[in-house]
């Protein structure tokens, strides 16, 4: 409920939910809320639009690297999807039709970012103040923002001196015009190369900065054909028979990553094969091969990516960056490359213990705070010391081999579970016990240490200490088995009946 401080001093009324981002996750939660019968609840947005990570991730040749059956809703299948592995635009297509045909567009909130939440103790509810001074109370917190929604920019002495076009891959400003520039892009993860290829035909000359080599596969990418598309429209089982298809091909590489890393380290052979087929020059292909295990970091799968690194005017350079000058990048060696402009293909703030937005739970507790060593949660949803709020895409629900959709869905149906559970027993309050998140995470990181992504390599996944707080150590339908239920055993509860009348602060509830 919207709140300010002109509203009349009354009590706060009801149990309304607030859901922060409209990507997967958001737009999923408030179409199970509606389907469930619950509709009080509210969607903040800080953009002007819908889409999430779809949305902002705009950069040239941006696409899906899981299939298109499999990276989308279960309740919502597109017959229509144009290839294998749909490009940025066709997804943020996909998602914006979702908010359309859901009715979720009036429970939305645009242009409104969240600059904090507090729990409020005495009353059981949350304050979720916005950049234009609004705050809106709610008895349920959601946060929807996932792990890929704060861009980070690499830590260079002189980045601010640089004089010609900087800007990060997530924030990819249009209104330059790579036409004949030389362009110099920072970095080789899932982003870059995908950029590379696209703008390699455009640039005069393009120089690639290397500080790891990516392990690459092929890509199986192919367009959908317009009979195919007819016989999924007419025949929704098919459609549902090449996602099953497509889930367990992709569960069955889950052995490599989280049982038998041997498994992986036995398929090396193969994509060093692949990559001296791809890669004529020895000294190029030297400095593609990774010196990791393969899946340590993310196996990225592209057809493009080597191509465009043998073309005449691309250059990939290893010397490390020592810093950036007015005129482009000085490396290691003592080169400048004088550039137009910077790309940033640097990721995001994943495994870093950021909070998705300034949280403070019971008492005052700082989330930042308690993540100071490595974020936690318990089955990557709830935090002891902050009571009814839930996170989609929390610590350790990343993959490394599949649909991070089929996780969001396994998150939002422990969400719903827990909402309609405490509406039915009148609680006013669930907050996980200490003891099971302490037990939870005990297990998990147990279970990462003999996974392939501990194997030395430096990655997104863990955090400069080297806790992996990102990814889940196990196959996805246990994930899904773990969350099907709220386990209100393991958390803490406060029922209305036991609650004291509290007065309402200097705001108070108003209908939206």
């Amino acid at each position: 409920m919207k709140m300010n401080a002109a509203t009349p001093n009354t009590a706060a009324q009801g149990d309304s939910i607030v859901i922060i981002g409209t990507g997967f996750a958001g737009l999923g939660m408030g179409i199970r809320l509606k389907q469930a019968g619950i509709h009080d609840f509210v969607i903040l947005e800080q953009a002007s639009s819908v889409g999430g990570t779809w949305r902002d991730n705009h950069y040239p040749g941006a696409e899906c690297d899981v299939q298109s059956h499999l990276y989308s809703f279960s309740f919502e299948p597109n017959p229509g999807w144009s290839k294998e592995f749909a490009a940025q635009k066709e997804i943020l297509g996909y998602l914006e039709r979702c908010a359309e045909k859901y009715d979720l567009l009036p429970h939305i909130k645009f242009a409104t970012e969240v600059v904090s939440a507090r729990f409020d103790d005495r009353a059981g509810m949350w304050d979720v103040a916005t950049r234009g001074g609004e705050t809106y109370r709610a008895r349920v917190l959601v946060s929807g923002c996932g792990g890929l929604s704060k861009p980070s920019m690499p830590d260079i002495p002189g980045i601010e001196t640089f004089r010609g076009k900087l800007f990060h891959s997530a924030r990819w400003n249009h209104e330059f015009d790579m036409n004949d520039k030389v362009v110099g892009v920072i970095g080789t993860g899932a982003s870059s190369v995908q950029i590379v290829p696209a703008i390699q035909p455009a640039v005069r000359r393009l120089e690639v900065f290397q500080r790891t080599a990516p392990w690459i596969t092929p890509k199986p990418d192919r367009k959908i054909t317009r009979r195919e598309q007819t016989l999924f429209a007419r025949f929704p089982l098919l459609q549902k028979a090449a996602r099953v298809s497509q889930y367990w091909r992709r569960e069955a590489l889950a052995v490599g990553f989280v049982k038998q890393p041997k498994v992986l380290k036995a398929l090396e052979p193969l994509v060093r094969f692949y990559i001296e087929r791809a890669v004529k020059d020895p000294v190029l292909r030297q400095k593609v091969t990774p010196d990791y295990r393969l899946g340590c970091k993310r196996i990225l799968p592209t057809n493009t990516y080597y191509r465009a690194l043998q073309k005449p005017n691309v250059d990939l350079v290893t010397s490390g960056i020592e810093a950036i000058v007015p005129e482009g990048i000085r490396t290691k060696d003592g080169q400048t490359h004088v550039l137009d402009a910077i790309v940033c293909a640097t990721g995001f703030e994943a495994a870093e213990a950021v909070a998705p937005v300034p949280l403070r739970g019971r008492g005052g507790k700082d989330l930042e705070h308690v993540w100071l060593d490595g974020a936690e949660a318990y089955l990557g949803s709830t935090v002891a010391g902050f009571p009814n709020f839930f996170m989609i895409v929390g610590p350790n629900t990343g993959l490394g081999h599949s649909s991070m959709v089929f996780m969001i869905e396994s998150q939002i149906a422990y969400t719903l579970d827990a909402i309609q559970q405490m509406r039915q027993k009148r609680l006013s309050t669930v907050e996980v016990k200490p003891e099971a998140q302490a037990a939870y995470n005990r297990e998990i990181h147990a279970r990462l240490a003999d996974t392939v992504w501990n194997t030395g390599c430096v990655s997104w996944y863990r955090t400069r200490s080297g806790k992996n707080t990102t990814l889940w150590p196990g196959y996805t339908f246990e994930f899904r088995r773990r969350t099907r239920v709220f386990d209100l055993e393991s958390y803490e509860v406060v029922r209305k009946d036991a609650e004291r009348a509290v007065p309402a602060p200097a705001y108070a509830s108003a209908n939206n």
